[in-house]
């Protein structure tokens, strides 16, 4: 073995890593100024971790360019050929992902400044959500595909497979039909606008926030911080509960069965009291009424407010709390019982 077939490898490959490195450099250094720049958007900041797949594109396609002058033995020449071949096209599949990954957050933090609207925020989250796990399946999937035709039994496979893709579509859409709803499913929910990631919704009796939406299933993120995984064909075939559309503000109610004798009057003084103390109360609406009548009791109702489904909650549960301690502390004879005993007189009676 003579000392030209050992260093002009060394050269090659050694050239390759120092061009890669100084280019991988030189973009970091461009990142960095144009993001100095453009304060207004994340895009350059985030190009940079693409600096890394950048590198392994760049690095690769000089070995794969260079690699027969290197004076590999003839018997390796295809077999390195073909391995830089597949790393290539994997590290470009990995480059297109992460400059997908980069476009798509910058886009949706640079929407979410400049609309304080939260519900289209959402809707916008869900969107861009989707479409960057639709590019990343399809990138990968051209990827895998590019990958095995490289290799020339697979071409032969290919072929065959198209000449009976009538017979093997028919097949696969019968074994795939439940996966093929979910992914039409999560396609409409995106841009259908029906639900969103943050959404409060019941669903099956559950509230709760819609954490997570993928092409073939939703996680619901429940009050008690359980996870309930949904098909999302669930949302697009069976009724349920969205408190978020229409705007992120709610209107809850309260009930009390009281006695004919409760003071109707004082508890709407108290309520309004009650309400300035709780901080979640928007102050829109709060108000009380008798809404049903019994031989026994009566059922009272106050109509409360807040800026959305987790204040209304709060809400509603102070209410129900403090005007029952007041009732007990101030107008027990208010409160309902079986009449086997005499009341308690009203305030002011002789």
């Amino acid at each position: 073995m003579d000392t030209d077939t050992v260093l002009r490898p060394i050269a090659v490959v050694g050239g390759a890593l120092v061009v890669t490195l100084l280019a991988g450099w030189l973009l970091d250094l461009v990142l960095r100024r144009t993001g100095a720049r453009h304060g207004e958007t994340t895009l350059w900041g985030r190009l940079r971790h693409c600096r890394l797949p950048f590198q392994l594109v760049l690095c690769t396609t000089l070995l794969y360019g260079a690699h027969r002058r290197m004076g590999i033995p003839r018997d390796y020449v295809f077999a390195v050929g073909r391995a830089l071949t597949l790393v290539l096209i994997g590290s470009a599949a990995w480059l297109l992902v992460r400059i997908a990954t980069a476009v798509v957050d910058s886009s949706y933090a640079r929407y979410a400044a400049q609309h304080p609207d939260e519900a289209r925020v959402r809707r916008v989250r869900t969107q861009v959500t989707l479409i960057h796990r639709v590019v990343t399946a399809v990138v990968v999937v051209v990827a895998v595909a590019a990958m095995l035709l490289t290799f020339p039994p697979m071409r032969a496979v290919g072929a065959s497979m198209l000449a009976s893709a009538g017979v093997l579509g028919i097949v696969a859409g019968i074994a795939a039909q439940s996966s093929l709803g979910n992914l039409f499913a999560g396609l409409q929910i995106a841009f259908g606008d029906t639900v969103r990631i943050g959404d409060t919704v019941v669903v099956d009796k559950e509230w709760g926030t819609v954490e997570e939406i993928t092409l073939t299933f939703l996680v619901v993120r429940t009050w008690d911080e359980r996870r309930i995984t949904m098909p999302v064909s669930y949302f697009t075939g069976k009724p349920y509960e969205n408190w978020s559309r229409g705007g992120a503000q709610m209107t809850g109610t309260v009930f009390w069965h009281l006695d004919h004798s409760a003071p109707l009057d004082l508890m709407r003084e108290q309520l309004q009291a009650i309400l300035k103390d709780v901080p979640e109360w928007d102050g829109r609406t709060g108000t009380l009424a008798v809404t049903d009548t019994t031989p026994h009791t009566i059922q009272v109702r106050a109509v409360v407010t807040a800026k959305d489904a987790t204040d209304i909650w709060t809400v509603r549960c102070q209410v129900r709390e403090r005007l029952i301690t007041w009732l007990l502390a101030h107008h027990p004879y208010a409160l309902p019982r079986i009449a086997t005993s005499p009341a308690d007189p009203r305030p002011g009676t002789p």
